[in-house]
Formats: structure tokens, C-alpha cells, sequence
């Protein structure tokens, strides 16, 4: 089983959970502080899960919901004068008009919380303040914050259920912030769903569409008159290309390229990027039908001015990937899930792939595009392109027979 499948396995069982009525733990390995906590759908929850909240995460006890429902509620946020980065999301602590005694005993938090949740809820069935807190997210969810309020509502959607979540935050017994690796231990000992913010994103990319046609038209180019769309992605509001020409519909040559200004534009040495860009074309006008999807994630996807500095590294003698990693960043974090949604709006179903990257292979199909064909795309190896392509191969899994 692949990386793709565990991840949307992790995110199917903690759906099936959170249907259950039982609480989730979602972990977020990568911020700036690691850490995780437990969820329960608000409209589900009970008194002896927000017991086991308190008792057991001993962190605050929050509903994550969208800010539609805050402005339904009329719910102000908290602090507005606060120069804090989450202070127009925390809202103004809320208690149940009725159904409650001192708002702060178990179930009467759980009762606060099912009223938070409830369709029919007025302004007037809450109070302020109180012992419950209201959290906003972010209508895009994990695409707009890779924090706990967004990946939970971003799973109760998936599960069915509106955007009304409940969460608290695990400490240690020490009172400290539990890191994500340890929420998982527990997730395990406990016998738990668990599920990571790049797992959710993951299940979203492969579930949701995520791309918006922009503009259409011509362009010609070095091999002729292509045909293009640009698209705009929701994950991240960057704009993609695509060029194509001839009949899609049976198993047309595909490449999806990822941007490199240094070798595309400026003819870098550094890389084969460009004379990919170019064969690509070529082959593609010779077959008489196909697609370059041009995928704006320079640098592996770190980005032109880290990509630069990573190139000063690579000066001191460390390789692609060393360079990557010394900056703070994975050796590729380069995604083609969005690239495959492109492709599915174009009407393509199947796809002879100008790839020799396993990683595009296994997203590309994960998202339910048929690889017919692996079709290499490797060009003559000169001095300056060798060891960059030696550490593809060796490192990144590349299928290379030149190097």
C-alpha cells in the first residue's frame, strides 16, 4: 500500500468514526508548534466526551464552525482590537440559554455545544459569556490554514455533517503541548482514529474539485498553434496552464511540468528542466494529440527565491536534495493531484505519461487517471546536468538509464 492509499484510508476510518458518534484525533505534525487534538461532531457530542476532553486532553474545550454560523449566531470575535494572528477567529465564549445550570459541568458544555450545532439555533439560545468557545475557520479550510478548526470541519463535511465541530487540544501531563507523534502514540494505545492535516488535504484534492477554468484560448509556440485554459486552484489561488492540441479522448502523450524559470526561460545548465519543456512539445506535435499541464511549483515546490537559495548550497557542494532539506524543507513537496483534476476537465481519462517521476505515476492515478503507458522522457546527460540527474535517480526514485 502506497503513501496516497494510507492517507485516505486514515481519513475513511475517522469518517466512519466521527458517524459513529465517537471522537477522532487529528494531528498537525508541521506548524510551528506540533500538535493534536480530540473531535467529535458538535450535534453528536456527549457529556462523557467532553469528561474525556477535560480530563484527558486537559486542554480547552472549543467548536470549530464556519463563519457563516458565527454570523448567524451574531457571535463578535473576542478581541477584535487585538493585534494577535488568531484574534478575529476566536469568538466570544458562549453558554445554552436553557437546558443548563453552571454552563461549566460536563454536560452542560455538551449541551451548549449541541445547541451551537443545531440548525435551528437563534442568536437569543445563547448566552454571553460563557464556557464553551466558539472558533471560526476558514471557508477553504486546510487550504486557507493547516490548523486544527479547518481540518475538523474540513472532515465533518466529508462525513456528511455541517461544519460544527468540537475540539480540544492535548497537553502532556507536564500541562505541556502534546506533539503530533505523541497524539498518535496515544491514538494507538487507545485504539483511535487518527488522521493528519495532509492526510485531510490529500482526501480533499482526491474528492473535491479544487480548479476553476479562468481563460481560454491560443498561443503559438516553437512546435506550432496549442490550444490553452488557465486554471485557478483553490488550494492555493495559483494559476496553472494547460496546452493542448489534437483529439483527448483516447490515450493522448501527457506532461505535467512543473515550473522552472531558470531552466525554462534561462536555459540553465543546472537542470534538464527546459529541454524536457521543449521534447515534450515536440513529441506531442509528432503524435498529433497530448497536454502539457505547466504546474506553477518552482523549486520542487519551494518556491523561485528559496530555489535560489538553495542553489547557493548547492555552490558549497551539497546536492538537490541536501540543499532542499538544509533549508527546512522535504526533497519534494511537489503535488499533481491538482494537475490531475486539470487533466479530468479537459475530458482525459487515460494518459500516456512523458514522465520518468514514480511520484507523478502513483498521484495520477491515485486520483483515478489511467497510466496507460510510461513514456520516458530522458535526453543526452552532459557534465553539467550528471550528478543533478545521479541524485534523482539515487534519492528521489527516478527511472533513469543514462546516469
Amino acid at each position: 500500500m502506497n503513501h496516497v492509499e494510507n492517507q485516505i484510508n486514515r481519513v475513511d476510518a475517522a469518517v466512519s468514526d466521527l458517524r459513529k458518534g465517537k471522537m477522532v484525533l487529528i494531528t498537525i505534525p508541521d506548524a510551528e508548534v506540533s500538535h493534536g487534538a480530540f473531535v467529535v461532531i458538535g450535534s453528536k457530542i456527549t457529556h462523557t466526551q467532553v469528561n474525556r476532553m477535560v480530563t484527558e486532553g486537559l486542554g480547552l474545550v472549543c467548536v470549530a464552525i464556519s463563519r457563516q454560523r458565527a454570523e448567524s449566531l451574531e457571535l463578535r470575535p473576542q478581541a477584535p482590537n487585538s493585534r494577535h494572528r488568531r484574534s478575529l477567529h476566536v469568538l466570544q465564549s458562549v453558554e445554552a440559554t436553557k437546558g443548563v445550570s453552571t454552563g461549566i459541568s460536563a454536560p452542560d458544555r455538551a449541551q451548549t455545544i449541541r445547541v451551537i450545532s443545531a440548525d435551528n439555533t437563534l442568536p437569543d439560545d445563547l448566552v454571553v459569556p460563557g464556557h464553551v468557545f466558539p472558533v471560526s475557520s476558514e471557508n477553504r479550510g486546510v487550504f486557507a490554514r493547516k490548523e486544527i478548526p479547518e481540518a475538523a470541519t474540513d472532515l465533518a463535511r466529508f462525513a456528511g455533517y455541517e461544519p460544527s465541530v468540537a475540539y480540544c487540544k492535548i497537553l502532556d501531563e507536564a500541562g505541556d503541548v502534546m506533539p503530533a507523534e505523541q497524539v498518535e502514540e496515544m491514538a494507538k494505545a487507545k485504539n483511535m482514529a487518527c488522521v493528519s492535516v495532509d492526510d485531510i488535504m490529500r482526501a480533499r484534492l482526491l474528492r473535491t474539485k479544487v480548479v476553476r477554468e479562468e481563460s481560454v484560448g491560443e498561443v503559438n509556440t516553437s512546435q506550432g498553434t496549442f490550444q490553452y485554459r488557465v486554471y485557478k486552484s483553490d488550494v492555493d489561488s495559483v494559476r496553472h496552464i494547460a496546452l493542448f492540441k489534437g483529439d483527448l479522448s483516447g490515450s493522448p502523450l501527457v506532461r505535467v511540468h512543473s515550473q522552472c524559470l531558470t531552466g525554462d526561460v534561462f536555459g540553465s545548465h543546472r537542470c534538464d528542466c527546459g529541454d524536457q519543456l521543449e521534447e515534450a512539445l515536440t513529441l506531442i506535435t509528432e503524435d498529433g494529440a497530448g497536454v502539457v499541464v505547466y504546474m506553477l511549483q518552482e523549486g520542487r515546490g519551494i518556491g523561485l527565491a528559496n530555489k535560489l537559495r538553495a542553489y547557493a548550497l548547492q555552490d558549497t557542494g551539497q546536492d538537490t536534495v541536501e540543499a532542499n532539506e538544509s533549508l527546512g524543507f522535504d526533497a519534494d513537496l511537489r503535488d499533481y493531484s491538482v494537475a490531475a483534476q486539470i487533466l479530468t476537465d479537459l475530458g482525459v481519462e487515460r494518459v500516456r505519461l512523458l514522465t520518468n517521476n514514480p511520484l507523478k505515476i502513483q498521484q495520477l492515478e491515485a486520483a483515478e487517471l489511467e497510466v496507460v503507458e510510461r513514456v520516458p522522457i530522458e535526453l543526452a546527460v552532459n557534465p553539467h546536468t550528471k550528478e543533478y540527474l545521479r541524485v534523482k535517480k539515487s534519492k528521489l526514485g527516478h527511472m533513469l538509464t543514462k546516469v
